[in-house]
């Protein structure tokens, strides 16, 4: 070869060989998988779960036609995107355990059909007068010992009117578990602004006050107290600067547009409810929903789901009914978004799972119990 053809060739192999080591440059610099990034901005043409995985924070506005898309989203598929959401917001790892006394029992003159405390139903149970309250501090204080960081009181009243002596001594017993550092929540019927008022001041955290069902289907399982009377009790709550702690129960005979209508309702209120106690029907002889079918299991997931996915930044509460559920049950609606339990030896008069089982549940699938006052919601990136 000449030597002229030997230096065209030369130069032409050089300029190959900078061409792969620049384009080996540029790959190194570059990811070999597409990078992580944040949601995009919700827009009214996805679908109304795929506004809800981007969403940045809460929303009011829910239609009950969007509500309704999310839950009739296939069972496994509407779970992994509440799983999605509820990472976005919480700690998946953290679960409150919560537990809750029956400080005064039985003699309700309401006619609730799910419940042993009326007096209207034979049940078996002997109503008793309010808890001492030395007695509720004692319970409340076993109840830290075994992990517990929410204390609840209930007292089977309708309401709080003509209760000013019992009234005081709800407030001390509440000022004194808030002396314990524990959340602390009671639930006594219908109470008035004034009432929520003084509830605050002796460092009340929360109230409960469910809704039960929706307000088409409420009719068939309360007639003593109107609808409209539990969302009046849960707005002076509210108004008061009490944490709202509402929710309902499951397997009343209802059907899954009165789950869908249940949602709609808490998901609407002004502010959603910091607390939401999701339960399935435990049924007691005695009452009139005693026989009643029980709940599929895949309506409470998918309500735990659905509920998540709308309401991303409450504590969903697994409460009456769970000692019903397997350990693998509990832990797909914990993965959807459930993150607190009622645990103890009693949940009001019904039996709970104990503390030392829902440890042992904890050590088994990697969760740890939620500390006092702290909701670890995850900054979601903008």
């Amino acid at each position: 070869m000449n030597p002229a053809r030997m230096s065209l060739v030369a130069r032409s192999a050089a300029r190959s060989l900078h061409v792969q080591r620049r384009s080996f440059a540029v790959l190194a610099r570059e990811p070999t998988v597409a990078p992580i990034i944040a949601p995009p901005a919700v827009k009214s043409s996805y679908s109304p779960l795929q506004n809800a995985i981007a969403a940045k924070e809460p929303r009011n506005n829910w239609t009950k036609a969007e509500i309704e898309s999310i839950y009739n989203t296939g069972t496994l598929e509407l779970a992994f995107a509440a799983g999605t959401i509820h990472r976005r917001f919480h700690n998946p790892s953290d679960i409150q355990m919560c537990t809750l006394m029956s400080i005064k029992t039985g003699g309700c003159s309401e006619d609730c059909s799910y419940c042993a405390q009326s007096s209207r139903y034979d049940t078996g149970l002997t109503a008793t007068k309010l808890s001492a309250v030395e007695a509720v501090l004692e319970a409340a204080r076993i109840a830290k010992e075994n992990g517990s960081t929410r204390f609840c009181m209930g007292a089977a009243w309708r309401d709080m009117r003509g209760r000013k002596t019992n009234l005081k001594r709800i407030k001390e017993m509440v000022t004194g578990v808030r002396g314990m550092g524990m959340e602390v929540c009671v639930t006594l019927g219908m109470i008035d602004d004034a009432q929520a008022k003084e509830l605050k001041e002796a460092g009340l955290t929360a109230y409960n006050h469910n809704i039960d069902t929706s307000r088409e289907y409420y009719p068939e399982v309360i007639t003593t107290r109107s609808y409209d009377e539990r969302l009046n009790t849960i707005a002076n709550v509210r108004d008061a600067g009490i944490s709202v702690c509402t929710g309902g129960i499951l397997g009343l005979g209802e059907k899954p547009e009165d789950h869908i209508s249940f949602l709609y309702t808490l998901a609407t209120l002004p502010s959603h409810p910091e607390s939401l106690p999701i339960n399935t029907l435990v049924r007691i002889k005695g009452t009139p929903l005693a026989e009643t079918e029980p709940l599929p299991f895949t309506a409470l997931l998918k309500t735990v789901s659905t509920a998540r996915c709308i309401m991303p930044t409450s504590i969903i509460r697994l409460a009456a009914g769970r000692i019903s559920l397997s350990e693998e049950k509990q832990a797909l609606c914990f993965m959807a978004g459930a993150n607190a339990i009622f645990t103890g030896e009693k949940m009001l008069t019904t039996e709970c799972s104990g503390w030392e089982e829902d440890k042992a549940m904890f050590e088994r699938w990697g969760l740890s119990p939620m500390e006092s006052f702290a909701r670890k919601v995850v900054e979601v990136a903008p």
